[in-house]
């Protein structure tokens, strides 16, 4: 398996035990609502709208939520989000790079330098930390009854740059410029994708010990608790063998 994809499928696995439904939920309705208030409430002329759509469904989010989520986008007098970003040190240099939407960029970064304060961390300046990181499309897709020779030619033909299977899921990463390639492919496979988002990935990991690996997680779970938050990428590497002792 590919680091990018290792990565990718050690934080999905920690999020499955760790992530609050409602945490999940709050960041798929931000997404819906930013997306309509780009494009529109119509999915059908709306790429982004049609992607949040379907990681609500991918993680279960009923219906009425959906809907809910796109009447707020739609209206005109609901308060406006900002999507922004952080970029900041952790205990042991571990680099973070904090994704958000806010209604409040002051509570926001006030919020999240003190988080990297409190904890061994120091929040730095926006750019600073961004060449540590590729913007990399990540799919997941349940393998199903999927032919998967079959399946993996049609998603190189579309870009993909790694392809794994493990516990009955297709991890799926893309270079940023083939995400929406990726997507159009799905659809037209007439699949269905658990998630599809643009992420962060390292180019290069950390290991640390035990006990400093749950110094770096202890912050990183801290931020991730924000509402303001959406998405945390990190340098830290996790191993398997690590996965387990936490």
């Amino acid at each position: 398996m590919s680091g990018h994809n290792k990565w990718s499928t050690i934080k999905r696995k920690k999020g499955a035990l760790d992530a609050k439904r409602s945490k999940i939920f709050s960041k798929i309705i931000k997404d819906i609502t930013i997306a309509v208030k780009e494009g529109g409430a119509d999915p059908d002329g709306n790429p982004r709208l049609r992607l949040a759509i379907s990681n609500a469904k991918g993680a279960s989010m009923p219906k009425d939520n959906i809907q809910r989520a796109i009447s707020k986008g739609a209206d005109k007098d609901a308060a406006a989000l900002i999507e922004t970003t952080y970029e900041g040190k952790g205990p042991h240099g571990i680099a973070i790079f904090v994704e958000c939407t806010t209604d409040n960029l002051q509570r926001t970064v006030s919020n999240v330098r003190a988080y990297f304060n409190k904890h061994g961390g120091e929040l730095g300046q926006n750019g600073s930390l961004n060449f540590l990181f590729d913007r990399k499309g990540v799919f997941v897709v349940p393998k199903g009854d999927i032919n998967r020779d079959e399946f993996e030619m049609e998603l190189i033909d579309a870009g993909a740059e790694d392809i794994s299977l493990e516990d009955d899921v297709f991890n799926i990463t893309t270079a940023m410029e083939d995400f929406g390639s990726m997507i159009k492919k799905l659809e037209k496979l007439s699949i269905e994708p658990e998630s599809a988002e643009l992420q962060r990935i390292p180019k290069t990991t950390v290991n640390l010990d035990e006990d400093a690996t749950r110094k770096v997680l202890r912050l990183i779970d801290i931020i991730e608790e924000d509402d303001d938050v959406q998405n945390v990428f990190h340098t830290l590497e996790i191993s398997d063998e690590m996965a387990d002792k936490l």
